[in-house]
Formats: structure tokens, C-alpha cells, sequence
């Protein structure tokens, strides 16, 4: 049993990771209706940054707040520069425009960092508890506390402040967002920032804690496992994202412990998950089913 709850513990810490990218993936997809492909890529981009200045003996949280902020003036500006001038086009567009992103992101990570396996120092020591013989990591603590810490400033963010109410209008409505003066374009730009910042704290604590190096590989299998957590709570719900990552997690976790045949290729696992939920309910558990009208 002690087993069990170990590994449990363990999907949670990885669906802390899953939940934070999905909820930067549902930022962008609520307020412009896009899937962001290339999200998995902007977080490594950042993650790069945060080995560079922490390599360069600035301390490493200090290194992510400074790789953060960074993260959200390129995320502004990829919405300004990138996106806006397409959005408007085709959703086949804009998919292709974002697998380009993906792409263009992933090369310049390789030409300005190099594509030699970095080490990215932890922020905290690594320290494993035993109660009762379940075995409890500071990863899984830092992880979950980190994405207990990113909901509560999101619902603050969003609920409770003048500039979230703008941002929920945008996403609602957009035209008579317009109409009432709010600027539409400005909103967007925010919500691509924040998407942004919350994929550079996912990856600069992601890395450390589930991965010997740090490679240009190191954030595509995370998000394939983000989109199989947004998938499954819905890509319009913040809860779902979060609910949809431990879930994944979880069952990425106990899949890997007790089914031999799939302990090789727990890839497995996202795939079977967004499979079933485009059956049986394509909008997630906690996404909006949309009617329309003729």
C-alpha cells in the first residue's frame, strides 16, 4: 500500500507540472481561441534563460523572476508581432502558424544556448520524507505549492481586479468588449504574457525535479501531457486544467508502476486519455458545451 501512495504522491507532483503548462495553454485559448503549440517551446526557451543566469552566478530564483519577466515581454510581443496579423485567418492557419513558432523557437533555443545536455540547478535542496513508508519528495511539495500559489494569483487576477474583469469581456465578447472601450488588443497581449510567465515558472521547476538535463527535448513530452490535461477538464476552463493535470499525472504515474507492458511508453497514456474524452464528452469535464442555433 505504501507503494501505491508513493507513486500516487509522485503523479501528483507531475501533474502540478502538467496542470501549470495546461493552464497557460487555457489562458491563450480563452481569450483568442487558439491552440498554442509552440507553448511547450516558449517554456523551454525560458528555462534556457534561467540556466544561463543562474550559470552566470545569479541565485536561481532570482534567475526564474528574471527569466519571468522576460518571458512576458516575449509573450506580449509574440501576440503583437506573430499572432495578431493572422487572427483573423483560418484555424488551419493558425495552427500552422503555431507548429512554425514551435519550430522557429525550438532552432533559436539551439543556436543561442547550444544543443549540449545543460544541468539547471534545483531552487531548493531535494530532501524525500518517509511517513508510514510513503515516500514524499520536496519536488512533489515545491511542485504542488508552486501551482497552489499560480491559481490563487490567476483567481485574483481574474476575479477579483478591474484589469480580470477586461480580460474575462475580451474572451466572452470581444466586439462588444470594443464597443464599450475596452481595448481588445491590449487584453490579448496580457493574456499571451501571462501564458507565457506561467510556462517559464513550469519549466524552471519541471526540469530539475523530473529530468537529469536539460535538452531541447526536454518540454515536448510535457506537453503533449499538458494537452491531454486541457483536454481533459476543457481547453475554456482554468479548473479544468488543473483537475485534468493531476488526473493525468496520476494515471501517468500508476501506469508506469503497475502495467509492465506500457512502463516504456507512457506517451501512451496522453493519447488514450484525449481519445476518450473527444468520444465521450469533446468538450472536457468541466468545459463549456457550446449550442449553436440556426
Amino acid at each position: 500500500m505504501a507503494l501505491f501512495f508513493t507513486q500516487l504522491m509522485n503523479g501528483i507532483g507531475n501533474g502540478a507540472v502538467y496542470a501549470s503548462l495546461a493552464l497557460a495553454l487555457v489562458l491563450i485559448f480563452r481569450t483568442t481561441g487558439i491552440l498554442n503549440f509552440a507553448q511547450g517551446e516558449m517554456a523551454l526557451y525560458s528555462t534556457y534563460l534561467v540556466w544561463f543566469f543562474a550559470s552566470h552566478h545569479v541565485a536561481v530564483w532570482l534567475a526564474i523572476l528574471i527569466a519571468m519577466a522576460i518571458s512576458f515581454v516575449g509573450g506580449s510581443l509574440i501576440e503583437r508581432v506573430v499572432i495578431r496579423p493572422v487572427e483573423k485567418a483560418s484555424p488551419l492557419v493558425l495552427v500552422i502558424v503555431t507548429i512554425g513558432m514551435f519550430l522557429a523557437l525550438n532552432s533559436i533555443t539551439q543556436v543561442q544556448f547550444g544543443s549540449d545536455a545543460e544541468q539547471l540547478p534545483r531552487a531548493y535542496p531535494s530532501k524525500t520524507w518517509l511517513p508510514a513508508h510513503v515516500q514524499i519528495s520536496a519536488d512533489t511539495l515545491v511542485l504542488v505549492g508552486v501551482l497552489i500559489l499560480e491559481c490563487l494569483l490567476l483567481y485574483f487576477l481574474l476575479q477579483r481586479t478591474r484589469l480580470g474583469l477586461a480580460v474575462r469581456a475580451v474572451a466572452s465578447n470581444p466586439e462588444s468588449s470594443s464597443l464599450l472601450g475596452i481595448p481588445v488588443g491590449t487584453m490579448l497581449m496580457l493574456g499571451w504574457a501571462l501564458a507565457a510567465t506561467l510556462g517559464a515558472l513550469a519549466g524552471a521547476i519541471a526540469v530539475p525535479a523530473s529530468q537529469p538535463a536539460l535538452t531541447a527535448a526536454s518540454m515536448q513530452e510535457v506537453l503533449v501531457f499538458a494537452f491531454a490535461a486541457a483536454a481533459l477538464g476543457g481547453f475554456d476552463s482554468t479548473i479544468g486544467a488543473v483537475v485534468g493535470g493531476i488526473i493525468v499525472g496520476v494515471a501517468q504515474s500508476l501506469t508506469t508502476q503497475y502495467i509492465k507492458s506500457l512502463s516504456d511508453m507512457v506517451i501512451v497514456v496522453p493519447f488514450a486519455l484525449i481519445l476518450l474524452v473527444l468520444l465521450v464528452r469533446p468538450s472536457g469535464l468541466f468545459g463549456t458545451q457550446r449550442v449553436e442555433r440556426v
